[in-house]
């Protein structure tokens, strides 16, 4: 085995995902759509999420063409439709300037809550953390792994980012933990407007891409 080459796709296979993914993103996102939530529901939504996106991470790098053929489902198609779910959370964001779920949190410390399960799925497993951009490099990575061990690789890209993003999450709170009250309704609102922006950007990219391909 070439240890050189295999050095530099492991390399090349983690940084790649890394980046695209994000974690420290991950983060503030989070940090904004539960500013106020108790440990325990940061916790479970976190580690809810994370586990999510790396399942779907692998079903999509074992399996990914496949699915795609089988329901008819285009990479574009994904793009558009993760792009304008995430445009609704980040509206409800800026005007809100928090969601549902944080009046939930403050009910009671439950952590299989509503919140936990509405943005523990959508938005942060899907499509944040596990988003096209991310599927489709996993799924490229996959395709183009020379051998088995390559392929492994791509599992051990996977494991390293899902688990970067749940720490990130665990300790995004501390990002905002001195700013106050005005300063965290600033920061989800900032954050709401970034997370419009990303999400326009995937609708133009999945539209770009079915133009071009017409």
């Amino acid at each position: 085995m070439d240890y050189s080459g295999f050095f530099e796709y492991f390399a090349i296979t983690i940084a790649a995902l890394f980046v695209i993914v994000n974690p420290l993103t991950t983060a503030f996102i989070f940090v904004s759509l539960l500013p106020r939530a108790n440990k325990q529901t940061i916790r479970t939504t976190a580690k809810r999420s994370t586990l999510v996106a790396g399942g779907i991470f692998v079903t999509f790098a074992l399996l990914g063409s496949v699915i795609f053929k089988l329901f008819g489902i285009t990479l574009e198609a994904f793009r558009i439709a993760g792009g304008l779910i995430l445009f609704g959370i980040a509206m409800r964001m800026i005007h809100k300037g928090q969601d549902e779920g944080e009046e939930a949190s403050g009910e009671a410390p439950q952590p299989d809550g509503k919140l936990a399960k509405d943005i523990s799925v959508i938005p942060l497993a899907i499509p944040f953390i596990s988003g096209p951009g991310s599927i489709a490099t996993v799924m490229i990575l996959t395709s183009e792994a020379p051998q088995i061990w390559h392929v492994l690789v791509v599992f051990l890209a996977i494991l390293v980012t899902v688990t970067a993003c749940y720490f990130a999450m665990i300790y995004s709170h501390f990002l905002v933990k001195y700013l106050g009250e005005t300063g965290k309704e600033i920061v989800t609102r900032i954050f709401g407007i970034i997370l419009a922006v990303i999400a326009v950007q995937f609708v133009i990219n999945g539209v770009t891409e079915v133009y071009l391909g017409l």
